[in-house]
């Protein structure tokens, strides 16, 4: 899978200037939603409003960075949002994080779901009118949980959990949900590196030749140096959700924040 990450991942001379985006591509990348549908549609307008000011010949491209479900009761209104985009002026690409993979590993195994519930699951199968089980049920429960929610899933919800994406390289930016490795090249990364890795890489002073996009870690305020963008703000605490626009050598932010229009 990862065989076109090959050499990519190397200490970048800190004498040499990071070149910027090809001319003609404009990127937006939003940080992790949680279930905060409001803010998602507030964001999505910006974008777009944002997006058609580009100039003639422009191609932008959003980037969805994970974590859309859990924590949040609107989950199943940010899949159905998300998997339902249409008529907007960019092109759309979906990452998966790692709250996606704990609820597709409970759809593939029962058995998963008390670990997903410890992520804030109960909230996204709330939103399927799935009732959570209780702390102390069996695997019983937990089967007809999976179950009920198997059915109350739109087709194209399922379709869309099952396409998401690990990352996305656009030169001289790849975009991961949670970060990469500094102890390992690119080209043995693993997917469990890019949805869950947290301290070690937002720690490592290591410089790499692509600057990481990445959602995840919940801080204050969105982060910009030469390793790293991180856009994960906490929405679902803070009421602030993060989105960065990149353009030639440019970067620039936008937020939606809970009760602004």
């Amino acid at each position: 899978m990862f065989d076109r990450l090959k050499s990519l991942f190397t200490p970048r001379p800190r004498a040499t200037a990071r070149p910027g985006l090809a001319p003609g591509v404009r990127l937006y990348a939003v940080g992790d939603v949680h279930g905060q549908d409001d803010l998602l549609d507030t964001m999505l307008a910006r974008i777009r409003d944002d997006a058609l000011t580009a100039g003639d010949g422009t191609q932008c491209t959003l980037i969805m960075l994970g974590d859309y479900i859990d924590r949040g009761l609107g989950s199943a209104r940010v899949i159905e949002r998300l998997s339902t985009l249409a008529d907007m002026p960019f092109a759309v690409r979906f990452l998966k994080g790692n709250h996606e993979e704990a609820m597709l590993d409970f759809l593939a195994d029962p058995a998963a779901g008390p670990v997903w519930a410890q992520y804030g699951g109960g909230e996204t199968m709330a939103g399927y009118g799935v009732k959570l089980p209780s702390a102390q049920a069996g695997g019983q429960a937990w089967q007809e949980a999976q179950q009920a929610l198997i059915a109350a899933m739109p087709p194209h919800h399922r379709a869309f959990l099952d396409g998401l994406e690990p990352y996305v390289v656009e030169a001289p930016y790849i975009f991961v949900h949670a970060g990469v490795d500094p102890a390992k090249p690119l080209s043995e990364q693993s997917e469990q590196d890019f949805y869950w890795i947290r301290e070690k890489f937002i720690n490592s002073p290591r410089h790499f030749e692509y600057q990481v996009v990445h959602g995840h870690t919940p801080e204050q305020d969105y982060h910009h140096d030469a390793r790293r963008i991180g856009i994960d703000t906490g929405a679902y605490l803070t009421g602030v959700l993060t989105a960065v626009r990149l353009e030639g050598g440019s970067v620039t932010f936008l937020q939606s924040r809970r009760g602004e229009r």
